[in-house]
């Protein structure tokens, strides 16, 4: 956890973005880190959690990151907490809660909310367009012999 707090106050101090680090751990051995670096790479997806999955993706050479654990400086947002389940991380830990992050200016509250409304009462519009081509991809996805599954 001090390694996942002390790259939040580095890469915040060099200017890559946010206060946030993340370290993911597997077998008591540091796979991956990574740290919130949204407005140094102009991508609102490189959050401290996020990049340290694809380092650790990458490192292992795998999706899968079964078995590992996340140290996180503050608590996922949903974005973030969404790719750790997609990741299959096992257990997260964190410092500062959501809270703490709303009192410094990021606050999440919005999106959790948002995520628990059905499609039609939420604030950015999403409109179902029914195509067959898009079925027929999913069809063939479903029959495919060679396909990963994940």
């Amino acid at each position: 956890m001090r390694h996942a707090v002390e790259l939040s106050r580095q890469k915040m101090q060099e200017g890559c973005g946010g206060p946030f680090g993340a370290v993911i751990v597997r077998d008591g051995k540091v796979i991956a880190e990574g740290w919130n670096n949204v407005t140094s790479s102009m991508d609102p997806t490189a959050h401290a959690e996020v990049s340290a999955i694809r380092a650790a993706c990458e490192a292992l050479g795998d999706f899968s990151l079964a078995g590992c654990e996340i140290y996180t400086s503050c608590e996922p947002c949903p974005m973030c907490l969404s790719a750790i389940y997609w990741a299959r991380i096992d257990r997260i830990y964190y410092a500062n809660g959501r809270e703490d992050a709303a009192a410094i200016g990021f606050d999440d509250q919005f999106l959790y909310d948002e995520v628990a409304k059905p499609m039609s009462q939420r604030e950015l519009p999403c409109e179902h367009i029914e195509m067959q081509e898009a079925a027929d991809v999913f069809a063939q996805w479903a029959a495919k012999e060679d396909k990963i599954a994940y």
